[in-house]
């Protein structure tokens, strides 16, 4: 127990993913297989209130090329002054990134842009630094893009391409396991590190402490933080108790 209590803090990131201006879980990234948590302010006030340093906030509609919550998100960040925000979700052009840098939130990710425009994600991470990461969605060691819907490309031939272009941090999600509740992809992880020295925030699978146990022992090869989203929404466990098995 003393080793795990000498491991590097886990950095947690509750999700708000927003779609029709409702607080909303999928399963394996699927439109349509939405399930509705209510208001995203309320769901980023609880997380704020219950210890959260961070929040990941998602604009589902932009993801998926149907619409826009920009309004939604503002007042999100607005009510949860205090807590840092990684947006997430149809950045793609400068309108939306000046949008979003503008949003008040801290971080943002590029995700499809980064693989269908790479010109354009490597101008924007050499103009913001750490304030880019680009989100790496996997299935096997295929990309999806365009919320999923769409091949992206081998993993890491992009990965390469973005390490020259010398991107700052990766969100790698195992779209597989995102919404399952089946255990977070632990060997992708693994392997993502060993190929890069920036830091990952992994996301998708998380069911248990048990779960957030196991990244925290991958902190000190470079997974800095994860995202929790359902098994929050479904009670699994409090986001007061994820973050104390987090933090140590």
């Amino acid at each position: 127990m003393s080793d795990f209590a000498a491991t590097p803090e886990l950095v947690l990131l509750p999700a708000v993913d927003v779609a029709d201006g409702k607080a909303v879980r999928l399963t394996q990234g699927a439109a349509g297989s939405e399930t509705s948590y209510g208001d995203p302010v309320d769901a980023a006030v609880e997380w704020a209130r219950q210890g959260a340093e961070w929040v990941h906030l998602v604009d589902l509609d932009a993801a998926f090329g149907r619409g826009s919550n920009a309004g939604v998100l503002r007042r999100v960040i607005k009510q949860i002054k205090g807590v840092q925000v990684e947006l997430s979700g149809g950045i793609r052009d400068d309108a939306s990134l000046d949008a979003a840098l503008e949003s008040g939130a801290s971080r943002i990710n590029l995700g499809t842009a980064a693989l269908e425009n790479p010109e354009w994600a490597a101008d924007v991470i050499a103009r913001y630094g750490e304030v880019v990461a680009v989100g790496l969605d996997v299935r096997g060691t295929t990309l999806a893009a365009r919320g999923w819907t769409r091949d992206g490309g081998d993993l890491w031939t992009v990965l390469d391409r973005l390490e020259d272009a010398g991107c700052s941090r990766y969100v790698v999600t195992d779209v597989t396991k995102d919404g399952t509740l089946k255990g977070p992809n632990l060997d992708l992880l693994r392997e993502m590190a060993a190929r890069t020295p920036k830091p990952i925030v992994a996301s998708g699978g998380i069911s248990s402490l048990d779960d957030i146990a196991a990244l925290r022992e991958l902190v000190p090869v470079g997974v800095e933080g994860a995202i929790v989203g359902k098994a929050l929404y479904a009670g699994a466990f409090t986001l007061a108790e994820a973050l104390d098995v987090a933090r140590g």
